[in-house]
């Protein structure tokens, strides 16, 4: 409500300086109705009521109380948001800078409030901001919606997506979610309760260019027809609609880019607007090329398993060599990188020596333990009671290497004691196992996780769905029995396919290279 004393130069700062002589006594809510009859209008600037509509309708969207949005179950439009249907274009351009000239013609102008404490936004709507904005409102479906424009759903998505971010749109919370909370030190954690963001790594085929000696599965499966493949991401689809999360594909293997419909599935994931990667070999230029032009990844993971000669003795001789060199292609063609290393007790001494090597030539190393799991179990882990110096000494070393990356959850055993933040651990919410990824096998079979047996069904008849409502898969997303009172539960829970390769039960035993007290 606009108010009779209220200073028309506070509600009209450009109108009323463009009016110049204002009269005495005006009711400020009269202002626009006064301009339509002003000499200024007719022969100066003929866009001032409108101008001077569009002023009081942001003062009066900044002097209203706000409310935070009620979640829904579905996209809401935000109540603040208003389409004003104006005869000039350029007015919001203009209270912005008078040097703007408007143009007589028909326009809209967008007004929001884009949240409680934040100013009123005036601004000319973007095509896609209506096109969200209808889609909301009418409750269209998104595939009609592409289909009839001639796009891909991918695109109608990132169009939404962006009237989110814009914040003229709510969309529904993510119904995946972990509530904990808890606190150390100084520090009150919540666990991120919310996944944002839900994965399929998916092993696209068991072909391999290497044959390496830790390798948890060698057996021969099944590649997937390409119509059976794009079934999947069907499915990846729908699940992400169901729970409101953005969906990522990791495609893994073997080597990804050796099954034969690669650059199809490829094509068409990005289609539906996922977000892609690649975790395979070095490859040849042409193939990255491809990919690039496709589009590229949000990261493209190799490995490594130590120096020289060690890592070619897991993974064949020149493999070293070849990769740095593959690292240096990936920053040519901007493709964020990240080199993964399996921890052994062969290894250990020479992890932060290769930190140093890949320092400035990747964005990120960090490390699994080994899973002695497959080909992996003729390997030896490292020592229980050596492991703790070595997450010392990779805590220490990655205060001056940007590229070392805290992914084993056992760093927050570290953390927690000296007072410090803890990190999100594996997949940022500790053991992500059946809660914020799966992992598809080339037959169709299902996996909490890759790395040790852990199946909860299997895509081809089973939907994705009801896969990750599954008992088997709720049993996993629980995680171990022994760690559910540990305050650093919402961000560790241990490795279950480490438990799991020395025989454990992953369901009831600790992680038994877990060092803190009980």
């Amino acid at each position: 409500m606009v108010h009779a004393n209220q200073s028309l130069t506070v509600i009209y700062p450009i109108s009323s300086r463009l009016a110049e002589a204002l009269p005495p006594a005006l009711s400020p809510a009269d202002f626009p109705a006064y301009l339509t009859t002003h000499p200024l209008t007719h022969t100066k600037h003929p866009y001032l009521p409108e101008l001077a509509t569009i002023e009081l309708a942001r003062s009066q969207l900044n002097s209203a109380p706000t409310t935070q949005p009620v979640p829904d179950h579905r996209h809401t439009i935000n109540p603040t948001v208003q389409l004003l249907e104006v005869e000039w274009t350029g007015l919001p351009e203009f209270l912005a800078d008078q040097s703007v000239q408007p143009q007589e013609k028909k326009a809209l102008v967008l007004l929001y409030q884009p949240g409680p404490d934040a100013a009123a936004k005036v601004c000319t709507p973007h095509g896609h901001d209506v096109l969200a904005l209808k889609m909301v409102m009418e409750q269209l479906d998104r595939k009609d919606v592409a289909r009839a424009a001639g796009v891909t759903i991918g695109r109608i998505d990132e169009i939404l997506a962006a009237a989110v971010h814009k914040k003229l749109i709510y969309a529904p919370p993510s119904s995946l979610v972990r509530e904990q909370i808890f606190r150390q030190g100084g520090f009150e954690y919540s666990s991120p309760t919310r996944v944002a963001t839900f994965a399929l790594q998916w092993h696209l085929t068991q072909a391999c260019d290497l044959h390496c000696r830790h390798c948890y599965d060698r057996t021969s499966r099944q590649d997937m027809e390409l119509s059976q493949a794009i079934h999947v991401l069907d499915q990846l689809y729908a699940f992400s609609r169901a729970h409101h999360v953005d969906a990522q594909v990791s495609f893994s293997g073997g080597n990804p880019m050796l099954y034969p419909f690669f650059y199809e599935l490829y094509q068409e994931a990005v289609d539906r607007g996922f977000l892609v990667a690649i975790l395979g070999n070095p490859m040849e230029e042409r193939y990255v090329q491809r990919v690039v032009e496709i589009k590229r990844p949000e990261f493209y993971q190799v490995s490594l398993e130590g120096l020289r000669e060690h890592n070619d003795y897991i993974r064949g001789k020149g493999h070293f060599d070849r990769t740095l060199a593959f690292l240096d292609l990936l920053r040519n063609y901007d493709i964020y990188s990240m080199v993964m290393l399996t921890l052994t007790r062969a290894n250990c001494d020479e992890v932060l020596a290769l930190a140093d090597v890949l320092c400035g030539r990747t964005d990120l190393f960090t490390f699994n333990r080994l899973a002695m799991v497959g080909e992996g179990a003729a390997l030896a882990s490292v020592e229980i009671d050596r492991f703790p110096k070595f997450l010392e000494a990779f805590l220490g070393a990655a205060e001056s290497n940007a590229c070392l990356s805290l992914k084993d959850n056992l760093f927050n055993l570290h953390l927690a004691a000296q007072n410090r933040p803890l990190t999100g651990g594996c997949t940022g919410f500790g053991c992500g196992a059946a809660f914020n990824f799966v992992s598809v096998l080339p037959d169709g079979k299902v996996h909490a996780c890759r790395k040790f047996p852990s199946p909860i069904g299997n895509i081809y008849t089973q939907s994705l769905n009801d896969i990750y409502a599954s008992e088997p898969a709720r049993k996993y997303r629980a995680g171990t029995s022994s760690c559910q009172d540990c305050q650093l539960h919402p961000v560790c829970r241990g490795c279950a396919a480490v438990t799991h390769g020395f025989g454990l039960n992953v369901l009831t035993d600790r992680d038994p290279y877990c060092f803190k007290a009980h």
